[in-house]
């Protein structure tokens, strides 16, 4: 299996700098087994079934792009220095895994200045950047959010700044733990007016967390996409969320992961059909060939050509599938990426079965 086997090419105007308004007002491409319907995600309560299960990523978006400064005495006296910052992941120690640019300017000892409530000191740079913040806790989210914008994706960020309109835009409306530096996109179609229409329709749900992490955005480097690593993320599926799963598979009903983010995340936590409760990080790569576990089907947004998540719908699809969607997508103007639309995907029987043996 390629890497050139999952490109394609995208008209750039088909790319999203903005969400739809209302959320729920985004196309809606439905691809059930062989069939094709044109829709909007306000009638994805009619494409499902009461027992049906959606499972949803409760992780929050925290405003990981920082700006600050950084002051150096030298013979000349006092040089400040500009410093972007890009917030990755917590870690153990209580410190942050950080990007930095210009890199060179910093020294391990100094202080950035993000604002008055929010500094950071330079703890290590010899494996990563790391940063040791002044606060912690409820004063570290209020000023990160006071002085932080959003992580827009980088073929967001390359058209445009982020803006205060992106604070509300790149979070969804049950955004809980706070943790994630890229949204769980697909899910920032649901506003109260679809939950209240998929209550109404029998349709059941389940949270459960993944912090997306900046490594959603690393390209496929290797040719021979099976020899690729994915980034780890951490996850927790709790064992409310899992008796709720294993309920209703039990019961008949469909397991529909909202987003590539909670798929990955509950096929990490499941066993021979059977879900369980999971605390920790995960690093699964599913592609053409995958031995499914819990999923039935999964709504999700269009994705990059040559990505891992271009190789996961195709497992649940199968190639073929997945190569005539999109070429539908684009012939339709569907628009892609994170602030683009959605589909929804549903695979026959024998979809999954597809392009089991990686070429």
């Amino acid at each position: 299996m390629k890497l050139d086997d999952f490109d394609f090419d995208l008209p750039e105007a088909l790319i999203a700098t903005r969400p739809a308004r209302p959320r729920s007002a985004a196309k809606l491409l439905v691809a059930d087994g062989a069939e094709t319907r044109d829709l909007t995600v306000a009638d994805l309560p009619s494409q499902l079934r009461a027992g049906d299960r959606l499972v949803l990523n409760d992780t929050r978006v925290i405003p990981a792009r920082l700006t600050g400064t950084r002051t150096r005495m030298s013979a000349q006296g006092e040089v400040t220095a500009k410093i972007e910052v890009t917030l990755m992941e917590p870690q153990a120690d209580g410190t942050w895994a950080a990007l930095a640019k210009p890199m060179r300017k910093l020294k391990v000892g100094e202080n950035i200045n993000f604002s008055d409530s929010l500094q950071a000191e330079v703890k290590a740079m010899d494996e990563g950047l790391r940063l040791a913040f002044n606060v912690t806790g409820d004063a570290f989210e209020t000023a990160l959010n006071a002085a932080g914008a959003m992580p827009l994706p980088p073929y967001i960020a390359a058209k445009r700044a982020p803006d205060a309109r992106d604070h509300e835009d790149y979070q969804t409306i049950w955004a809980k733990r706070a943790g994630a530096v890229a949204a769980p996109t697909a899910s920032l179609h649901f506003d109260e007016a679809l939950m209240a229409a998929l209550t109404a329709r029998g349709v059941d749900i389940s949270f459960v967390t993944l912090h997306v992490g900046a490594g959603t955005f690393l390209p496929v480097t290797v040719e021979d996409v099976t020899r690729h690593k994915m980034h780890a993320e951490w996850g927790s599926v709790s064992a409310e969320a899992a008796a709720q799963i294993n309920a209703t598979k039990a019961a008949g009903g469909r397991i529909i992961p909202v987003g590539t983010t909670a798929l990955r995340l509950i096929e990490s936590a499941a066993q021979h059909g059977t879900i369980h409760p999971f605390e920790g990080t995960t690093e699964i790569f599913i592609y053409p060939g995958y031995a499914w576990q819990i999923t039935d089907a999964l709504m999700t947004n269009f994705h990059l050509p040559k990505s891992t998540l271009l190789m996961l719908v195709s497992a649940l699809m199968g190639k073929a599938r997945m190569d005539e969607v999109y070429a539908y997508a684009i012939a339709q103007q569907y628009r892609f990426f994170s602030y683009g639309d959605a589909s929804l995907l549903i695979p026959s029987q024998t979809d999954q079965t597809q392009d089991a043996r990686p070429s």
